[in-house]
């Protein structure tokens, strides 16, 4: 191994090792605690720690890294406090998690250091709406993340990839090739060349280099750093190296040849870099032995304060208060123009301007309102800039606000969602329009465990709204017309909102946008053109988490949300003689229980309502709350009208015949009768 030390004084050389040589001793530690059994986990990044901490010297302090499980260089490097980290490590409340994660599953805002999930492809993505984020404030700085060589064979790579580079950003994407991912050795993972060979199907540049030489990956990443600010391009760089332990401790390391142990072991990036600098008259072998004592005893200081932390007492309100992040005082300004709770006694006592808005023109102009509100709001989706949309919602846009507001994606769903979180993370709010909602299971990971658990996990906000057209009648068929609300219902951290009428379409939009967290925004095709209301002129929000009784009604109740409510008001039309009482709920999760309460508690017999298949729905929950909580009120079985648990058919006949409404006269009227 060949080191040049290029214009590096010995000071800094001297640096260079006390960095590499950290992590490498915690790493030994770890291993012991590990073998007595006070820590439950390790992936060891025992010859890889080069890699995390040549670049991470090379790039400034607040640039962000998405580290993975091998990096602890990254951590060590960003001076992450040893101690707070042997409690992350212990599952300690006190560490960067409150106990919620393990080993490397974590992040820190003030580190920029962003908490990688398991999945390990999603990561990139997220890199990419950070070099957005820095593009568009014309900052010279890059994002950087790790992939394994495992991982480059994952959708997200190459979705993440391409994104940067159609959109040129400045994002520097690192390859640890070490040879395994897990037991699968590297000829049975990809069979160009070489990995980096990758970057020329994506115009991109890229380059090969010794993953344990220090020198040579920090001088590399500083240049390339470098050409990615001057040239506003991403850049692939695959790291040689090897992983001298299994992929975590348990597996072990029998699947490996042992002449391949043999071979890298003589390539170990500590001992060669000691040799260097020691034969270079940097430091002497005494020098090293107390740089190692030194740091010895900072290991046993910062442990056994580790080990002194309480233990943690599992407190069920914190832990609910944690899954989503609270508005700032800056988020609620807009609080004090309107907040529209009731639609009614808006439209007939509002002092504001109304007029009458088809449902899809009360959205642009939600939309239009909140991007002029929201300087830092981006939108994102295929066909959204001069096209306008496939349903031309965004129409007009581009020429209002411009290219770098209003940007066409690349046909993927998975690296757009990730991108948008990683413009949270350098505070901007995105949207992301999903064509279709049908869609959205392509970039399903990046939602729910990303976007969902990341305020939970380490505190980090996810203030993104992805917008969904949804819902049947209009003969589109099993991939275009589905209703698949109720998936996401199950995922704390997530909002999933779903309007019935312009109003609270406006007002639920901006009210999305307003929110720090997820909002996944239902907007049923079929009533953007087919229904109209009065709606505010001003910018207003409608709360989110709040369900609206629509009418009041002695009969039955009916709770319902999207074109549900248009289904019940059509029936009351057609029959004066049931008295309905309707509660649009608007919001599925959170659910608004004490509305559900009060709306049973009127009649007595609950019908609910939804367009969504029977089995899984949301009605199914609701029913079990009602029955746990408001059993003294009823007066009849709840029954549920939904739609046939089939996948909706194309033909007219067909999806008429599958959908809720269909069956609607006879769930009434066996209730009515009860």
């Amino acid at each position: 191994m060949e080191f040049n030390r290029t214009k590096l004084s010995d000071a800094e050389l001297i640096f260079i090792y006390r960095s590499i040589v950290l992590p490498r001793m915690i790493e030994e530690k770890m291993l012991v605690l590990l073998r007595q059994g006070k820590i439950s986990k390790w992936f060891s990044g025992i010859g890889q720690e080069a890699i995390a901490v040549g670049s991470t010297l090379a790039l400034q302090k607040d640039e962000w890294i998405m580290p993975l499980h091998r990096n602890l260089g990254v951590f060590t490097t960003r001076q992450m406090g040893l101690e707070k980290l042997f409690k992350q490590w212990q599952g300690n409340k006190d560490g960067y998690s409150k106990g919620r994660e393990r080993s490397f599953h974590f992040g820190s805002k003030p580190h920029y250091i962003c908490g990688m999930i398991s999945h390990l492809g999603p990561q990139l993505a997220l890199a990419d709406g950070v070099a957005l984020a820095y593009k568009l404030r014309k900052e010279n700085k890059v994002s950087l993340a790790y992939s394994g060589d495992g991982g480059t064979s994952e959708g997200d790579f190459h979705e993440a990839l391409n994104v940067a580079a159609v959109w040129e950003l400045p994002v520097i994407f690192v390859i640890e090739n070490n040879g395994y991912g897990l037991s699968t050795p590297v000829n049975e993972q990809y069979r160009c060349e070489s990995l980096v060979d990758k970057a020329k199907g994506y115009g991109i540049e890229g380059i090969r280099i010794d993953g344990n030489n220090i020198l040579e990956v920090y001088d590399t990443i500083r240049g390339v750093r470098e050409y990615c600010i001057q040239h506003q391009q991403p850049y692939l760089i695959e790291c040689m190296t090897f992983r001298m332990r299994g992929h975590e401790e348990a597996s072990g390391t029998k699947y490996v040849p042992q002449e391949l142990f043999e071979e890298w072991g003589k390539k170990d990036p500590v001992k060669n870099y000691e040799q260097f600098l020691v034969s270079e008259g940097v430091v002497t072998e005494m020098q090293i032995a107390d740089i190692r004592n030194e740091f010895r005893d900072y290991i046993e200081t910062e442990l056994k304060a580790a080990f002194q932390a309480e233990k943690i007492v599992p407190d069920t309100k914190e832990e609910i208060a944690d899954v989503y992040a609270k508005k700032s005082v800056a988020n609620s300004q807009w609080s004090n123009d309107i907040n529209i709770e009731d639609k009614q006694s808006a439209i007939h006592h509002s002092p504001f301007t109304l007029h009458e808005q088809r449902f899809i023109d009360a959205l642009q102009d939600g939309l239009r309102q909140s991007m002029e509100q929201h300087e830092n709001l981006i939108l994102m989706g295929q066909d959204i800039a001069e096209y306008g949309g496939a349903f031309k919602i965004t129409e007009g846009f581009v020429e209002k606000f411009g290219k770098n507001r209003v940007r066409n994606t690349p046909l993927c769903e998975s690296a757009i969602v990730g991108t948008a979180l990683g413009l949270s993370l350098e505070g901007y709010k995105s949207m992301m329009e999903m064509q279709f909602a049908d869609f959205v299971s392509v970039g399903f990971n990046q939602i729910v465990n990303n976007l969902a658990k990341i305020h939970y996990r380490w505190g980090q906000n996810a203030d993104v709204v992805i917008r969904m057209p949804t819902g049947g009648g209009v003969g589109a068929g099993p991939f275009h017309s589905q209703s698949n609300e109720a998936w996401f219902t199950h995922v704390p951290g997530l909002k999933v909102v779903y309007p019935s009428n312009p109003q609270d379409a406006k007002g639920l939009l901006i009210a999305a946008f307003n929110d720090p967290n997820p909002v996944l925004f239902f907007e049923h095709k079929a009533l953007y053109r087919s229904v109209s209301g009065m709606v505010p002129e001003i910018y207003y929000e409608t709360p989110i988490g709040k369900a609206a009784v629509v009418k009041e009604g002695t009969d039955i109740t009916i709770i319902t949300y999207g074109s549900g409510v248009h289904w019940a008001l059509k029936y009351q039309e057609q029959h004066p003689d049931i008295s309905l009482h309707l509660l649009d709920l608007r919001t599925l999760l959170p659910l608004d229980y004490e509305a559900i309460r009060k709306a049973v508690a009127t009649t007595g017999k609950v019908l609910l309502l939804h367009e969504d298949t029977l089995t899984g729905g949301i009605g199914g929950e609701i029913s079990a709350w009602i029955c746990e909580h408001c059993f003294e009120l009823l007066d009849a079985p709840i029954m549920r009208c939904a739609s046939l648990d089939t996948p909706i058919p194309f033909n007219l006949d067909l999806e008429k015949s599958f959908m809720a409404n269909s069956r609607l006269d006879q769930y009434i009227d066996k209730l009515i009768r009860y």
